[in-house]
């Protein structure tokens, strides 16, 4: 069964943002439909300034959208909410706090007896592959260690969805492939879904099992491709002719934005 054919978890309809200033107004995301189905893992790709991250934080909460409605399990959004995992491209982590206590942060918010939350941060912590770094601070730690101590943060409260702006797009390209790997990984164990935005055309296409296609401002969703590559998915998939394929077609796609969105060369 596809996502296309599953009840949705996540609904948006009819969404629009417009932003109002002293010299006009700019609307930077049309009306957007979108359905998102339990486990999936949706990709939403577009040209810079194209609406995605501006898309991700209504769904958020973060945002409030000018029109239309955003609902989760049927109940709308309205604002943040532990049922929503948030990861940012910067680690946002506490620098006072330990990885350990970073990953409890929001396990202690909700009143969880101390035992307990030391007891699932630690399990969150083995699996992003940081066992023994739980009393380190995220100035002693790599940028890829301070994202997947982010990462385990907002797995440890066991939000129903997890959203990810750009999580990977400040780190080195070695970096970047391993914790893609990590993701997915950790995606077909917990059985998350998932929102990731990037720019990134190999990332969208190798992680996600939807690649969502925006166009250039105002955004709108343009594309909405199933990616047909098995699970578990190795790294070696991206020698794969349907890979290649996808890969090719979103390219050309990115490319027309981009240039309608008034590139000059």
């Amino acid at each position: 069964m596809t996502a296309a054919t599953r009840t949705p978890i996540l609904t948006v309809r009819g969404v629009e943002r417009r932003f109002e200033s002293s010299t006009g107004s700019t609307l930077a995301l049309q009306a957007t439909d979108l359905d998102v189905a339990e486990n999936d893992f949706v990709t939403i790709l577009g040209p810079s300034g194209c609406g995605k991250s501006t898309l991700l934080r209504i769904v958020a909460g973060l945002d409030h959208p000018t029109a239309g409605e955003v609902r989760l399990d049927g109940r709308p959004v309205r604002g943040p909410g532990a049922d929503r995992g948030m990861v940012f491209q910067s680690y946002t982590l506490f620098p006072w706090l330990s990885v350990l206590d970073n990953v409890c942060f929001g396990l202690r918010e909700r009143g969880l007896p101390r035992p307990q939350q030391v007891e699932i941060a630690q399990g969150f912590i083995g699996k992003v592959g940081l066992s023994g770094f739980e009393h380190h601070y995220p100035k002693q730690l790599s940028g890829g260690m301070q994202q997947r101590t982010a990462l385990a943060r907002a797995l440890a409260n066991g939000p129903r969805m997890l959203l990810m702006d750009e999580p990977f797009g400040a780190l080195d390209h070695q970096t970047r492939e391993l914790m893609q790997e990590l993701l997915l990984g950790i995606w077909e164990a917990e059985a998350k879904t998932v929102l990731f935005v990037t720019h990134d055309i190999d990332e969208a296409v190798f992680i996600g099992s939807r690649v969502v296609l925006m166009s250039a401002r105002p955004g709108r969703i343009k594309l909405d491709r199933p990616v047909p590559l098995p699970h578990p998915r190795l790294y070696s998939v991206k020698t794969a002719p349907e890979f290649s394929s996808l890969k090719a077609e979103l390219t050309e796609a990115v490319r027309v934005e981009v240039l309608a969105g008034g590139f000059a060369s």
